[in-house]
């Protein structure tokens, strides 16, 4: 089994979050090859051998669909909003589960809290798949 270094991952990690949010952005070649190679695990290699160019050519492809996701971050801050309400959304549940509600009441608090998980996410993709954002 491979060893991942801590940042390393950490960059892959982000570079997954920031596919999630934008792929509808990048071209086809770009969303492809990073999925091949942050999501499938795929070598330089592998990857040019599928496309039939140098592995230099996909090291650069790679470095430009990241370049680009790491702009449209700058630019909308999708990911950050996104952090932003998981934390909220996880302070929100916190100071709920600290309150003493009738269990009906709980329930309904607790329902509202996933509704507003879900909203904002779906809201900014939804803007972005219509070309909005």
């Amino acid at each position: 089994m491979q060893h991942i270094e801590p940042d390393a991952l950490a960059k892959t990690t982000r570079i997954n979050l920031l596919l999630d949010f934008y792929e509808e952005l990048l071209t086809d070649k770009q969303r492809t090859i990073l999925t091949y190679y942050y999501h499938d695990d795929f070598s330089l290699g592998e990857i040019a051998t599928e496309f039939g160019i140098s592995r230099q050519a996909v090291y650069d492809n790679i470095k430009r669909a990241q370049q680009a996701l790491e702009s449209y971050e700058r630019k909308l801050g999708l990911l950050t909003r996104h952090g932003q309400t998981v934390h909220l959304t996880e302070q929100l549940e916190d100071q709920l589960d600290q309150l003493q509600l009738p269990m009906e009441q709980r329930q309904h608090l607790q329902t509202v809290v996933e509704q507003l998980r879900s909203i904002e996410i779906m809201t900014q993709m939804e803007a972005i798949k219509d070309g909005s954002i």
